[in-house]
């Protein structure tokens, strides 16, 4: 039941980051980092290749992330930039699966989703448009150079665990001591610890009482109105690339990872062309129902029309393609892949449609 829960609530909770980005994204994050302790602590499941499913469910949340970023934000540069951030991960990240080498994850860091965070965080209080391309840019730089650099340096080249390394290293005990005795037996570094974490509050608390004046209160819910002076704050063009192509390179990185990370069976022509036949049957279905004049009444029907749709296509595909294709993990794809291109296609076309960010 602790299994099943925490499964649910890693695939549930990050379809509410594109309406509250903040709160959803910082709770995806939570359980990605918990989980495993989770498991460990409240059930007595074997977790071996349980890992492999972490790393496709935190693609997943991070494909939702990206996806909000065309349904929400204004600024036309931090678009941009986070367009840049998550192709240049997630394509260091099939890289990885392909040549298993650690490295490589700390040359194409995760800076998209820390650049993520940093920017909901501004909308509670600010207008994202006020900040010009040199904050923008220089925002992304930080986080990748003294957030994510060392992070990644920690985790992937140096391979240290954090609880390990406090409780050795820092409080001079064991990996199996407790928390408890191991704050005890040096309070010295304790009390050290304390002041560092005091000093960091305090300058949290100083910067924002020197930010800008806010635009409006508190918020999370990026769907809340605008108040009306700045509800028509002219806006930078945005390129957008031919849905189809871009569509055809984020599917189809993403099952690329997939299919490393979940050990299947699959060369890279069939996952290229399953990826064409699941986007290309969306658009045929779409388009053929839209020149009758049928429109989606919510992302919810969308989604259930078009993976009915994608899981015949799928299974013929697999049937044609004989036993070197995993029929079940094959449909689960389908049904994941179906919801980041119905996604995909709602809020670029609503951006699109929308004159004020053409």
């Amino acid at each position: 039941a602790v299994f099943l829960v925490v499964l649910a609530l890693r695939f549930v909770i990050p379809l509410v980051i594109p309406r509250f980005p903040l709160p959803a994204i910082l709770v995806a994050l939570v359980l990605d980092a918990a989980d495993q302790t989770i498991f460990q602590q409240f059930t007595d499941l074997n977790l071996d290749g349980y890992q492999n499913y972490d790393k496709a469910l935190d693609i997943f949340y991070l494909t939702i992330a990206f996806l909000a970023v065309y349904r929400n934000w204004t600024n036309t540069t931090a678009i941009n930039v986070a367009r840049f951030l998550w192709y240049y991960r997630l394509f260091g990240v099939w890289l990885f699966e392909v040549v298993q080498e650690r490295w490589i994850l700390f040359v194409f860091p995760n800076t998209f989703e820390y650049f993520f965070i940093a920017y909901v965080a501004i909308r509670t209080q600010w207008d994202p448009r006020r900040l010009t391309d040199r904050a923008v840019i220089g925002l992304a730089a930080c986080i990748w150079i003294f957030i994510k650099l060392p992070q990644e340096w920690w985790i992937h080249i140096a391979q240290n665990d954090f609880t390990d390394f406090m409780k050795v290293d820092v409080f001079g005990t064991t990996p199996t001591t407790s928390w408890a005795d191991a704050i005890t037996n040096r309070p010295a570094v304790t009390i050290a610890l304390l002041a560092a974490i005091a000093l960091l509050t305090a300058a949290a608390v100083w910067g924002y009482r020197k930010a800008p004046p806010k635009d409006w209160s508190f918020r999370v819910d990026v769907d809340k109105p605008l108040p009306s002076e700045l509800a028509d704050r002219p806006q930078k063009p945005l390129w957008i690339a031919p849905p189809f192509a871009e569509k055809l390179l984020l599917v189809g990185l993403i099952a690329a990872i997939y299919v490393n990370v979940l050990d299947v069976d699959a060369s890279i022509i069939r996952i290229v062309i399953a990826t064409a036949l699941i986007i290309g049957a969306s658009v045929f279905v779409s388009q053929l129902l839209a020149r009758r004049g049928v429109e989606w009444s919510s992302i919810g029907v969308q989604w259930l029309a078009l993976a009915a749709v994608n899981s015949v296509l799928i299974g013929a595909y697999a049937a044609l393609v004989g036993d070197g294709l995993n029929r079940s993990l094959a449909a689960f794809f389908g049904l994941l892949l179906t919801m980041v291109i119905v996604l995909y296609d709602r809020y670029v076309g609503q951006r699109l449609a929308d004159p004020s960010f053409s």
